[in-house]
């Protein structure tokens, strides 16, 4: 006999119903607590499937009841809402839809990641809740601006001549001491963020598929740890499209009858931290010289600055899903900066200095040959991208005067290619003592 347990949880307390036999059985309430959990699966059979929607606390109910059960399914609670609407709504009526619909065989599940993948995005959560500091740097600003001061003078207002600089200023005992207490709030995360950082360095270290993904020019080791950490595995994702619409990098369509598709904004349901991020990679990969520079200018064109970052950003994420499933290397990596990238991964996973006069493994991103050298590679890749563009948007045409053919282009290519082997060995060379 097949028995589907249905439970609506809340903070404190989960509503049970039961489906048996087709039929549904209020079971009452149960607390949120793993003692009470623990005692509500023991009454129950080794066979039972329990049901849950995604929360807050899914994961932990999850944890304590799976020994007891089968399995314990977490729903997607958007999809199970547009399933199943309905003009009557109590806990009761949601646990025995998310029984129903399992029992039938409809429920929309979540991927349910392994307590590793789970433990890095709570590193990656908390990671970007404490970089979010810009709150308090604005308090300073504004006190600032209140009495008149002028704009500091330096880069950074909050580094040492910054600070030097603020403290030179006339302002009351009152809005002195607001200053100071802001300051100190800001050193103290950034004690919390270098701890953080620490963590999150270690697990990146031996993994692969972050090391993977900081070879894209712009993706550093935050965003590369914040995004394999909200994939969990690649595998679950069959195509780019499918990991694009996780993100909700996708715009929303509105179309009806034979008129034509409206196009708008993303939705930005989702991990909306890995979407930041993914975001925030954009406007460092569209600065560098680079393909994804010469998408960006090109949508930007026609789009403007902010539509043409969460293009870049799409198709950073259709670029991670490539490089994690056919398990490559990003083909236009530079590899001095990659070098300098895994040196800084290091040393932020506590790692020690090398000193004197040995050659250190980033040591070929301080030759500037070698540098101007990427850069010329990555412009060759800038360029190639746009006559593509231009020669996909010309259809067939002959090519005009001054512009490669395809088998030219092909030529370039290959040319390319070799360059960019010669200039992995010249960086190898360079990393030798």
């Amino acid at each position: 006999m097949r028995r589907v347990i249905g439970i609506d949880v809340h903070r404190t307390f989960g509503e049970v119903v039961f489906w048996e036999n087709g039929r549904l059985r209020h079971a009452g309430r149960i607390d949120m607590t793993r003692t009470a959990l623990e005692g509500f699966g023991k009454i129950l059979l080794a066979g039972d499937e329990v049901v849950i929607e995604a929360t807050g606390n899914s994961m932990a109910v999850s944890r304590v009841l799976t020994p007891f059960v089968a399995r314990v399914i977490i729903a997607n609670p958007l999809q199970v809402k547009a399933i199943a609407q309905a003009h009557v709504k109590t806990d009761k009526i949601d646990a025995g839809t998310l029984a129903s619909l399992q029992a039938a065989g409809y429920l929309p599940q979540i991927w349910t990641p392994d307590p590793e993948t789970e433990r890095k995005r709570r590193l990656v959560t908390r990671r970007y809740q404490v970089v979010r500091r810009t709150r308090l740097k604005n308090e300073v600003h504004s006190i600032l601006h209140a009495h008149l001061i002028p704009k500091c003078p330096h880069a950074d207002l909050f580094n040492a001549r910054g600070r030097a600089w603020v403290a030179a200023q006339q302002l009351p005992d009152d809005e002195r001491a607001a200053i100071d207490q802001h300051v100190r709030e800001l050193d103290r995360l950034a004690e919390d963020l270098a701890l953080l950082d620490r963590e999150i360095a270690r697990d990146a270290i031996e993994d692969s598929a972050a090391n993977r993904l900081m070879t894209i020019t712009g993706v550093n080791l935050a965003v590369a740890a914040g995004i394999v950490a909200a994939i969990g595995d690649i595998s679950r994702f069959s195509s780019p499209q499918k990991l694009v619409s996780y993100f909700e990098l996708t715009p929303r369509v509105r179309q009806s009858g034979l008129g034509a598709a409206h196009h708008g904004r993303i939705s930005k349901i989702g991990r909306s931290h890995a979407r930041a991020m993914l975001v925030a990679a954009a406007w460092a990969a569209a600065k560098a010289t680079g393909p994804l520079h010469a998408f960006f200018v090109r949508i930007r064109a026609r789009r403007g600055h902010q539509i043409a970052a969460v293009a870049v950003a799409r198709n950073l994420t259709v670029l991670c899903w490539h490089l994690l499933t056919k398990g490559e290397d990003y083909l236009w990596a530079r590899p001095a900066l990659v070098a300098n990238k895994t040196r800084a991964m290091q040393l932020q996973a506590g790692h020690p200095q090398q000193k004197g006069n040995r050659r250190g493994p980033a040591y070929a991103y301080n030759m500037k040959a070698l540098r101007d050298c990427e850069m010329l590679i990555a412009a060759q890749a800038e360029q190639s991208t746009n006559d593509s563009c231009r020669n996909g948007s010309r259809g067939t045409q002959k090519p005009a005067r001054g512009r490669l053919s395809s088998a030219g282009q092909n030529r370039q290519s290959g040319d390319a290619c070799s360059r960019r082997v010669t200039l992995r060995h010249e960086v190898a060379r360079a990393q030798q003592p």
